[in-house]
């Protein structure tokens, strides 16, 4: 990947590379199934698996023993199921939109119910194809997002004959804050939702996501569903990062120049060179995931050395101080490191004033997508 044939062709062919790495994947899923056990281990592939390939991932993750996978929206789980075998699970999160209802019964995907109107058309749905529908009941434990209300709960409670067509599989709830654990709002959560799971006592539950994991065993419920920690991102905010790193980003140099002093550099002219200083412009920019916000603040990495962004970040391309290299150091076609060794998604995430799981799902597709 490093060669300089390999570094030619690559800048007239894509914008960069995303070496993504299936073999630190699957030992994430392994740490974090060993973690939560006997618990079982589902997995987040919502947004494209975080940008990684929805697909790639969930295939090498039911390598692993993985049999349950969270989408957000139905069309994830439409475009997912054909590449995993029957036997595995795929939920969508925010349950199905008014019309959807009869084709997730055909490929046997399972919504999230997330009110009583979404309960009854799934119901109604069952009727219609004359048989018992599986789904998981999402209740509201403290974040105001999605799921049942305490209203709502007491109705179906009232009325059980809501779902008689339905075979309840979970019941879910999500953490708002478990990314921080001295915050009180994770045990105001769990109480909660053991609360309203006493009115489900059959049913197995699933509170935890990556950050809830490691809250404890109180958490973990019958079935934790981490996202972020699978690709690497660090779960909680408190300490060291558990995970291995899944994903390392490189883009090609396109142009190097020395500029006096004096010379403004990029849109706006927010940068001045106050000496004489060399410049190297990358081959990526906002439209392909690197946020606008790191423009002055953030960096790249070449063999270690913090190379400032200079300017404001482009559409297409980002320039970089690179004076404290030696000359000649970079040249068309020298791969840059954007995240990897030097610079972890958090580093980049803190530079832009924004979070991993951003960072993540906003890398673009015109770069080279390299599994490992």
């Amino acid at each position: 990947m490093n060669s300089s044939t390999d570094n030619v062709m690559l800048a007239a062919d894509r914008c960069g590379v995303l070496a993504i790495d299936l073999g630190a994947l699957g030992e994430n899923y392994r740490r974090l199934a060993k973690n939560v056990a006997p618990a079982a281990l589902a997995a987040v592939v919502k947004a494209d698996a975080y940008g990684l390939g929805a697909v790639q991932v969930s295939q090498r993750l039911y390598q692993e023993g993985c049999r349950t996978f969270f989408v957000a929206h139905f069309i994830e789980a439409v475009q997912l199921r054909p590449s995993l075998p029957q036997d595995a699970a795929i939920y969508v999160l925010n349950g199905l939109q008014p019309g959807n209802e009869e084709r997730a019964a055909a490929i046997g995907v399972v919504p999230l119910l997330n009110s009583i109107g979404q309960i009854k058309a799934w119901s109604q749905t069952a009727g219609r194809v004359g048989r018992t529908l599986e789904a998981a009941l999402q209740v509201d434990s403290g974040m105001s997002r999605l799921g049942l209300s305490p209203d709502e709960v007491c109705e179906l409670l009232v009325n059980p004959g809501l779902i008689s067509n339905i075979e309840v599989t979970t019941l879910v709830s999500h953490l708002a804050c478990a990314d921080e654990p001295a915050n009180p709002a994770s045990a105001r959560q769990l109480a909660a939702f053991r609360a309203i799971s006493t009115a489900f006592p059959t049913l197995p539950v699933s509170l935890a996501n990556s950050g809830g994991i490691f809250l404890g065993g109180e958490f973990h419920g019958s079935l934790a569903r981490p996202g972020i920690a699978l690709y690497g991102g660090a779960p909680v905010s408190d300490r060291d990062n558990p995970m291995l790193p899944v994903v390392r980003l490189e883009v090609p140099v396109i142009q190097t120049r020395t500029v006096p002093p004096g010379t403004q550099i990029g849109y706006g002219g927010t940068f001045t060179a106050k000496t004489s200083i060399r410049l190297a412009t990358i081959a990526a920019g906002y439209a392909d995931g690197l946020p606008r916000s790191l423009s002055g603040r953030g960096a790249l990495y070449f063999e270690g050395q913090r190379l400032p962004i200079a300017g404001r970040v482009s559409m297409d391309s980002i320039t970089v101080d690179i004076s404290a290299l030696a000359e000649g150091a970079l040249d068309l076609g020298t791969p840059v490191e954007v995240v990897g060794k030097h610079q972890t998604l958090e580093m980049m995430a803190a530079d832009a004033d924004t979070i991993s799981y951003e960072i993540l799902t906003r890398l673009g597709h015109r770069y080279q997508r390299r599994y490992i």
